[in-house]
């Protein structure tokens, strides 16, 4: 009898509803929506590149920048790096598709740094900064997952780790040297 009372609790247990057990938000999980923000800025600055939103010059303008950063045609390079920059900057905001926007965050990135080089690391001085801490957060982002309040949430990407980790910084890695190989040939 005692058996089959543990039973039936064991049973009623597994028969409530998830959401009833469903923790609350946490402030780890506020935490990584205040984290992933940091790409609404990036979303920002690739609308200023494609469209001259926020005081942005436009795509025409940009692509001349791009040319004489060695990036040709101009245009199609500043068009790939503000498209990168909106939709990784609004994926991860949002929490969606988190390992991809993570890579595109990064390859944008990786590009970015290699432009800000010389200039050292702090942004002040035209160095690495900006760009260095934005990939940092995407690689946090995608190895921690983007918490409760995402999109991504109900799907097995959305948890983060290592696969995710990898995924962001593997195949930011690959476009960002794809970008850079073709720096400086005129396509």
């Amino acid at each position: 009898m005692k058996l089959t009372a543990e039973r039936l609790r064991a049973s009623a247990r597994c028969s409530a509803p998830a959401s009833v057990h469903a923790p609350p938000v946490s402030a780890a999980d506020v935490g990584l929506l205040v984290l992933r923000l940091a790409g609404l800025l990036l979303a920002g600055h690739g609308a200023q590149k494609l469209f001259g939103l926020f005081g942005g010059a436009g795509l025409s303008a940009t692509g001349k920048g791009f040319e004489a950063l060695g990036y040709r045609p101009g245009t199609l390079f500043a068009a790939l790096g503000g498209a990168s920059e909106l939709c990784g900057g609004l994926g991860l905001a949002l929490g969606l598709l988190t390992p991809l926007a993570a890579a595109t965050v990064v390859g944008v990135m990786i590009n970015a740094m290699s432009v800000s080089s010389s200039g050292g690391l702090w942004a002040d001085k035209g160095g690495l900064e900006y760009p260095l801490c934005l990939s940092l957060i995407a690689i946090a982002v995608s190895a921690l997952g983007p918490g409760r309040l995402a999109l991504d949430r109900p799907f097995r990407w959305g948890r983060g780790g290592w696969w995710s980790m990898a995924v962001a910084l593997g195949m930011g890695g690959i476009g960002a040297a794809i970008v850079l190989s073709l720096k400086g040939v005129t396509l």
